[in-house]
């Protein structure tokens, strides 16, 4: 799983075993240590709601997905899933899953075997 945070936006890739993990399971935890504290981001499977949203807690970063939007990606063709969530005071944080693709021009030696299959075998 990987995270990219960039402003007021927070995108989440799985590989093609971390998908099949997550619509079974329902969550998935990554964790970048620190010395004795950990950055901490995971995605959870969550009923009732009806949009991707997040919290933000100690060091955690959870992106919540609605059940049903788990259900449909993890069994479809579907690349992602996108949604402004509203913060307050105006502003919002944009939210994306999306399933992380093969890169034509990867570096040598990256191992992209568990990816999907680049749709137009460009990057």
């Amino acid at each position: 799983m990987k995270i990219r945070i960039k402003g007021n936006s927070i995108r989440i890739r799985l590989s093609r075993p971390e998908v099949d993990s997550f619509g079974k399971g329902g969550y998935l935890e990554e964790r970048t240590e620190f010395g004795d504290k950990a950055f901490i981001y995971a995605l959870q499977r969550k009923e009732g709601i009806s949009d991707l949203s997040a919290t933000f807690t100690g060091e955690k970063i959870t992106m919540l997905v609605p059940a049903g939007i788990t259900r449909e990606w993890t069994t479809t063709d579907n690349v992602g899933y996108e949604h402004n969530m509203d913060t307050g005071d105006g502003k919002q944080l944009f939210l994306l899953i999306e399933k992380d693709f093969k890169c034509i021009d990867a570096p040598p030696g990256e191992d992209q075997s568990d990816n999907y299959e680049h749709p137009t075998k460009v990057c």
